[in-house]
């Protein structure tokens, strides 16, 4: 055996054994990570270290294919942290609309800010001049506004036809 070849040997042998170190860490934070958002973190490394661990069997073996399976394993990859990260995008969009004082969007100052802090926020701007200006029923529609859902006040299915 020649020296390249031996050094090779080496080199795939201890590439097997930090991507094993490296996978059973990554495990580890699967299983025992404190929020979702680590342990989808996690998810996609252990996709990394599969991606690893093909492209060294492929080195190793000598098959090309290999390298053409670690290449769709990556994208497979992408594709599933992307949902991942929208799941939990929309998790906690669900989760701040069930109080209706905090505003919908998650934003770092919507975490930030207690719910009695965003309506004093809201409360601070001024009124926007125009019809909602005025109270209900005294801009001469009859009681009903543009965006009201109530009927328009009068007898039944007059001024309708």
């Amino acid at each position: 055996m020649s020296s390249s070849a031996a050094f090779l040997d080496l080199a795939v042998q201890i590439a097997l054994a930090m991507l094993s170190a490296s996978f059973l860490l990554s495990v580890f934070k699967v299983i025992h990570g404190p929020t979702l958002p680590d342990r989808v973190l996690a998810l996609d490394m252990l996709v990394a270290v599969a991606i690893g661990f093909i492209a060294v069997l492929g080195i190793k073996t000598g098959y090309t294919l290999y390298l053409d399976v670690a290449i769709a394993l990556g994208l497979v990859g992408f594709l599933a942290t992307v949902a991942f990260a929208r799941f939990i995008l929309a998790r906690g969009q669900i989760e701040t609309r069930r109080d209706t004082r905090t505003p919908p969007l998650i934003t770092a100052e919507a975490h930030a800010l207690t719910p009695d802090a965003v309506t004093s926020r809201i409360d601070l701007d001024p009124p926007a001049p125009g019809p909602r200006a005025t109270p209900p029923g005294k801009s001469g529609t009859g009681g009903h506004e543009p965006g009201d859902n109530a009927p328009p006040k009068g007898k039944p299915g007059e001024g309708r036809r």
